[in-house]
């Protein structure tokens, strides 16, 4: 065997081993947390807390390390929420050495942000966080557009920092493959805050472009909470103008129907009646999963 081929096998035994070894430690995080779970004084640890550590050992095999860190971020996440503990210690420095790893690796820059920034018990209510790993998103990667959406609406439902909000979404406008409807946003938010219509349009635009499944059930949630609060408002108004013309505050809906008020029975998104109660006001049917306390602080959305 030539000195060069005896140099070509040893060097590539020694790369093996590293790649081994440093894929083996993420998998030895993945063991120790399962066997930590039972012991709730365990700290959390991450035995390579460094992504530039970690890519000086992968030597150039980043793009492997960085898929096995973004299984492991999604283990990780998915393990706390089975199990119903609701802090995420480990989530933002998972993310961060994934996308150190990898800059270009959008899926976590799209699942990471919304779970920092999501409150408990949907994600680790660390909106900060989340801008943060997006703000690097879009250091490492302009051409995304999206990833100025996400910005903004971090900004505007999370932080109710609407003037930022706006900002992200107009600079996101600049992109040439943006959506026109970016533009529209930024002037939306400026005019008109919180409003649950501005909610609606984000929250229907995050549902139908993520392919998450978990991102998508948040959504259809907090979709279900705003129909739920337009029809709250709607049969509290027709329940005033009962009270104008009779007199007197609706006894039920079905007295309302048969006055003319409401054409049918009504219930909230996943099908439970709505209950009247005194002086017009509506309430959800307690056996309901539907809620009305998501939202931005701003009145009705709370």
């Amino acid at each position: 065997m030539s000195v060069s081929r005896g140099r070509e096998v040893v060097f590539g035994i020694v790369l093996l081993l590293v790649v081994t070894f440093v894929g083996a430690s993420a998998r030895l995080q993945v063991s120790i947390d399962h066997q930590k779970s039972q012991y709730q004084e365990a700290p959390e640890i991450l035995w390579i807390p460094s992504g530039d550590v970690l890519r000086k050992l992968s030597l150039g095999h980043d793009g492997l390390l960085a898929d096995i860190y973004w299984t492991r971020v999604v283990q990780y996440f998915g393990g706390r929420l089975r199990d119903r503990k609701y802090e995420f210690g480990l989530l933002a420095p998972l993310l961060n050495i994934t996308v150190t790893l990898d800059p270009h690796l959008l899926i976590a820059y799209y699942f990471g942000a919304f779970f920092l920034s999501a409150r408990p018990p949907y994600g680790a209510g660390q909106p900060q966080e989340a801008v943060a790993l997006l703000q690097r998103g879009i250091e490492a990667n302009p051409q995304e557009w999206r990833l100025w959406h996400h910005l903004g609406f971090v900004y505007y439902w999370e932080l109710q920092d609407y003037e930022k909000a706006a900002a992200a979404y107009e600079e996101g406008s600049k992109n040439p493959n943006a959506r026109p409807w970016m533009k529209v946003m930024a002037a939306a938010i400026l005019q008109k805050a919180g409003s649950r219509d501005t909610s609606r349009f984000l929250w229907t635009e995050i549902y139908n472009s993520s392919e998450d499944a978990t991102i998508r059930e948040n959504a259809r949630v907090h979709l279900e909470t705003l129909k739920a609060l337009d029809d709250k408002e709607e049969l509290e108004r027709r329940a005033r103008l009962f009270h104008e013309r009779t007199g007197r505050w609706p006894q039920s809906f079905s007295e309302m129907m048969a006055q003319g008020f409401l054409e049918g029975m009504p219930a909230d998104p996943q099908g439970f009646p709505y209950q009247l109660q005194a002086e017009g006001k509506v309430s959800l049917n307690p056996q309901s999963p539907v809620r009305l306390d998501y939202g931005p602080s701003t009145g009705s959305l709370r």
